[in-house]
Order: C-alpha cells, then structure tokens, then sequence
C-alpha cells in the first residue's frame, strides 16, 4: 500500500523593522524582502548565490537563463528577471508559496521571460525537458523544519548537472543542523568532480554557498577582480568582498 504524500507546511510571513520574512509555519526563515527595495537582496547567503556572475562577461548575463528549485520568498526570482534582465524559470512544490510571494513578496506575473512552475525539484531536474538550457541553477531546498536539505545525493546532483548548459553553474545552499558540509560536499563532487567546485567560508549564520562548474575553469585573479568590480558597480552586490572568501574546493 502506498504512503499518503506529507501534507505540504502552512505559509504564513512576518515583519521585523524594515525587513519582511517567509515562514512554513515555524520561526525558520525561508526568505526575505526589503520592504523598500523589493528587488534588492536582504539575507548575505542569497547575495552570495549570485557568485556565478563571475563566471560570466556582464554583458551577457541578459541573455542566459536562470532556474531556482524552490522558489523561497522569490529573492533570487526577482533579482534575476527584474535586476539581471534574465530569463527566469522558479520550481516550487508548495501552491502556497508562489500565493505568499505574489501577495506579500512582491513576484510579478508570468511573462514571455518569467516563469513559475508548480512541480517537483527532483521530477524537474530527472526529466529531459531543460536539460542543457539552463545557464545558472540556484538550489535552496528546505522543509519547514531547515534541518537538512530535502534533496541531497549524487543521483540528485548529477540530473542537476544535465540541466546545464557547457558554461553554465549550480549554485547550492547548505545549512541545516542535523546535515553534514562534508557528506553533502562529497555528494556534489561525485556528479560534477572536485575540479569544477568553489565554496565560500560560511556565513555567522551557518549557510555555505558552494558552487559547481559544468566545465571546470580557474579564471585568473586578476579576471575575477575585474568581474567583481563590475559586478558591484552594476548590481550593487558585493563581489569584491566575496573573493577572500570564495575558493577552489580543490585548490
């Protein structure tokens, strides 16, 4: 007999100051807005899933497309269609949250460039549909408990990977107390090697932003010092601090 499916968390948000917060119906945050500058990114992690930029000419970045599995309080969403001008495509399990994010979160409807998809991360990432067209893959997936990462395995990875395009990125979010860096690292590794992995140190928070190559490259310093300038002036982000915290796994 089969198991009946989990029943999916309450979504409920809260404000504190100027900032407001998405919940699943515990005090764990699943994301954040500026309440004045909506598009703007308010959580230092999110900021640092944008590290991809590097990788990339700034010119560029408009005609790529970007695809977040779960869709969080739609921080990278917007971020990427409303700032970056990219094609974007949001996967979110929950019908809740994409209600929460166009009420409380500010998400815009579906256009030609926008699109949120009510689907499974996992059933999304196996099938063949995207594969090869996805330029950057942002990976935030949490239970309303943010105890580990639902989704977390060489088997998940590597679907991730086919999603890819030659150039193109995964960007994950790691933190969860009962998870381990190290396993899930060595998970990541299996699918895309050890060569195409850079981390950033973690956050006081306890998230680690790790980022996985389609094609491993290690752009010169003095390249990603440019890009980070650019990436600063243009966005606002704060790449240039990123670099003394953002390295080669296998340096």
């Amino acid at each position: 007999m089969t198991a009946a499916p989990s029943p999916l968390p309450p979504v409920n948000m809260s404000e504190h100051g100027k900032v407001r917060y998405l919940h699943l119906g515990t005090a764990w945050v699943q994301g954040s807005m500026w309440l004045k500058k909506p598009n703007d990114i308010e959580l230092e992690y999110v900021q640092r899933m944008q590290a991809w930029l590097l990788f990339h000419e700034a010119d560029d970045v408009a005609d790529l497309h970007a695809m977040q599995l779960g869709l969080g309080a739609a921080t990278l969403t917007k971020h990427c269609y409303r700032v970056l001008n990219m094609r974007t495509t949001a996967i979110e399990l929950n019908p809740q949250v994409v209600a929460a994010c166009r009420t409380w979160f500010e998400l815009p409807p579906d256009d030609e460039r926008l699109n949120v998809v009510l689907g499974d991360a996992a059933e999304v990432a196996a099938h063949t549909h995207w594969q090869a067209q996805i330029d950057v893959l942002h990976v935030d997936l949490y239970d309303d408990q943010a105890a580990a990462p639902v989704l977390d395995d060489p088997v998940f990875y590597g679907h991730c990977k086919n999603l890819l395009t030659s150039n193109g990125c995964m960007v994950v979010n790691l933190f969860g107390r009962s998870s381990r860096f190290e396993r899930s690292l060595a998970h990541i590794s299996d699918a895309f090697g050890a060569d195409a992995l850079w981390a950033f140190s973690p956050t006081r928070e306890g998230n680690t932003v790790v980022l996985a190559q389609r094609k491993a490259s290690r752009p010169a310093q003095d390249s990603l010092q440019a890009r980070a300038a650019q990436i600063q002036a243009r966005w606002r982000l704060p790449a240039p601090q990123w670099l003394r915290q953002f390295k080669p796994v296998a340096a």
